[in-house]
């Protein structure tokens, strides 16, 4: 990469100033990325803003058109994206298959929703005022979004603000993640070569077709000047509750979605198979080194198998494959930098200080740290009451199933929760009492699929993504009234 760009309505543009962008695992130059001016992040929110009319209006089997192309040639380059995903996030090689594999799926499930914007009449009769009147409202986009993505997964979360923008014809400013920019200009590159396919073969505005995406990595400040900028009405943010938090409190009359933090908790109930649910749990508390936000970071166990339970754990830890991300069969590689994996070890011996146990794992070596299996870990102990973001798991014991509905609720996130059980009424139970996002039967934490409503309560967001449901997010319902239209 001998010059560093950044992307602006879908063209490259020569930036002034660069970042190198270095492989976790061995420090190996991935590539480098330009970082955006103030005159180049102007140029791409006054295009959104220009172009938004003209996107917005075109006809659905155009955008439809549009999002099939760009999930097609997703698919063809498979492999190229995995690999340079698995580079520059360190994400094993065998989740980066998979993450393009999801992300060709929400770009697909994208398609499909974009010809099912329907609206719905409305009588308007129950009201004096009303009578022989009809109303009918649709859903039109709300504006430009801008996009914030993390680091952890570069290809799928920005397919997820992408597509359902795309399927509503809302053009995006997207400011991925510093760690792991090279994934979301490869899709860049993708999208554009599918804008000019359709532009050519509807003989649409090339200009205003490619003002669909700029690609603009920029310092906090100027993101946070997007995010304050009203020609954006659209905030979708993914990452850390802290700061999500703070960009909805700079954007007080915008929509904003927020994806945040997590502290998925698993209850393993009297009745379940123990072993089925710590074959599943183990690798969601431990794959990718745990930086996933619904990773499994407490498991709650029955008092009278807690120490059997402890066993297994520390058995099944021990025996996740560990190492370099570009190996098929690694599970849990590096975390995506030193600091973060120096917080982690921080934590882990703030919890040891406080009456807290390690029984397996937890030794550090740069930013890799071996996946650690800790009881003891209690409210007041950030590796209790945070998300951990690391390859950490503690292990808990319960009396009561009541008792364990309160203990995963005694935290401030709330974004999915697990419960392994035969028994229906335990189940009905747990989706009554866990304040969650979702309530996931017999599979782990990390339990997704791309079309379900996805999301949390408490500080772990708001609003839902999943591509019909963050549709939703991003329209807004304009209604038509027809006085008398009925009328005999």
């Amino acid at each position: 990469m001998s010059e560093a760009h950044v992307i602006v309505a879908c063209e490259p543009v020569t930036a002034h100033t660069s970042s190198d962008v270095r492989a976790p695992w061995n420090g190996a130059l991935v590539g480098r990325v330009g970082l955006a001016d103030d005159t180049q992040l102007e140029r791409a929110v006054a295009l959104a803003a220009r172009h938004f009319a003209y996107l917005s209006q075109r006809p659905a089997y155009v955008r439809r058109e549009l999002l099939l192309a760009i999930a097609q040639r997703l698919d063809a380059r498979r492999d190229a994206i995995a690999d340079t995903l698995s580079r520059e996030s360190a994400k094993p090689i065998t989740l980066a298959r998979a993450e393009v594999q999801r992300a060709v799926i929400t770009f697909t499930l994208s398609a499909e929703e974009s010809t099912r914007l329907d609206g719905e009449l409305l009588r308007l009769d129950h009201a004096p005022a009303g009578a022989h009147s009809l109303g009918a409202y649709a859903k039109v986009a709300a504006g430009p979004v801008l996009a914030i993505t993390p680091f952890n997964f570069p290809l799928n979360l920005v397919a997820h603000k992408l597509g359902p923008a795309f399927a509503v014809g809302a053009p995006v400013v997207l400011k991925p993640a510093p760690q792991t920019p090279l994934t979301a200009f490869a899709l860049a590159a993708v999208v554009r070569e599918a804008v000019d396919e359709i532009t050519a073969r509807h003989a649409l505005d090339g200009d205003a077709m490619r003002a669909i995406l700029s690609v603009v990595p920029c310092a906090v400040t100027q993101a946070e000047a997007l995010v304050r900028d009203p020609r954006l009405p659209v905030l979708s943010f993914t990452g850390s509750a802290a700061v999500g938090w703070h960009l909805r409190a700079l954007a007080p009359k915008k929509r904003v979605v927020l994806e945040l933090g997590g502290n998925a908790a698993a209850v393993i109930a009297p009745d379940a198979d123990l072993d089925r649910a710590l074959d599943g749990l183990l690798p969601a508390a431990f794959g990718y080194a745990g930086q996933v936000c619904i990773k499994t970071q407490r498991i709650y166990v029955p008092r009278a198998r807690f120490t059997e339970a402890l066993a297994r754990c520390v058995e099944r830890a021990e025996k996740i494959p560990f190492g370099d991300p570009a190996e098929a069969s690694t599970v849990c590689g590096p975390l995506i930098d030193t600091r973060a994996a120096e917080r982690v070890r921080a934590w882990i011996d703030e919890a040891v200080a406080a009456g807290a146990t390690v029984h397996t794992g937890g030794a550090r070596e740069d930013n890799r740290i071996t996946p650690c299996v800790v009881t003891g870990a209690a409210p007041g102990m950030k590796l209790h009451d945070e998300e951990i973001f690391g390859p950490v798991l503690t292990l808990h014991p319960y009396d009561t199933l009541d008792e364990a509905w309160s203990a995963v609720n005694a935290s401030r996130y709330g974004l999915q929760a697990s419960v392994y059980t035969r028994d229906l009424a335990t189940v009905s139970a747990a989706f009554r009492a866990l304040a969650v996002g979702a309530v996931v039967v017999n599979e782990p934490t990390t339990f997704r699929v791309d079309g379900m409503p996805y999301g949390g309560v408490k500080d772990s967001g708001a609003g839902r993504e999943g591509v019909r449901y963050a549709i939703d997010e991003l329209c807004e319902r304009r209604l038509l009234v027809l006085k008398n239209f009925l009328a005999p």
